[in-house]
């Protein structure tokens, strides 16, 4: 059990640059026991038949590879569903240079 002292936390507040009262200080140096404590069992159940996992499911990247086509996009299905398009381009409201 390892116990942080009112003076480690002070110093790590002074290292941090943050000014701690001292009802803060002895509050964070029973947090920071307790989470100490906590680490130290988890390293007494964790050993080397256990791999370390980050994640309780495995991932793997669901995307896909990409492939060039000669497939072409109908700009006037694209602009379907677009509000408003002028010129074979998006149309949208002007956000700046309107300050002037």
């Amino acid at each position: 059990m390892s116990i942080f002292s009112k003076d480690e936390v002070a110093n790590l507040g002074d290292l941090a640059r943050i000014s701690l009262t001292d009802e803060e200080i002895e509050q964070f140096a029973k947090e920071l026991t307790t989470i100490s404590d906590a680490m130290e069992a988890v390293e007494h159940v964790a050993n080397s038949d256990i791999p370390p996992t980050s994640h309780p499911i495995p991932l793997y990247n669901v995307w896909r590879e990409d492939v060039v086509t000669d497939d072409k996009v109908d700009l006037d299905e694209v602009f379907a569903s677009a509000p408003a398009h002028e010129d074979g381009k998006f149309a949208v409201p002007q956000i700046l240079g309107e300050e002037a």
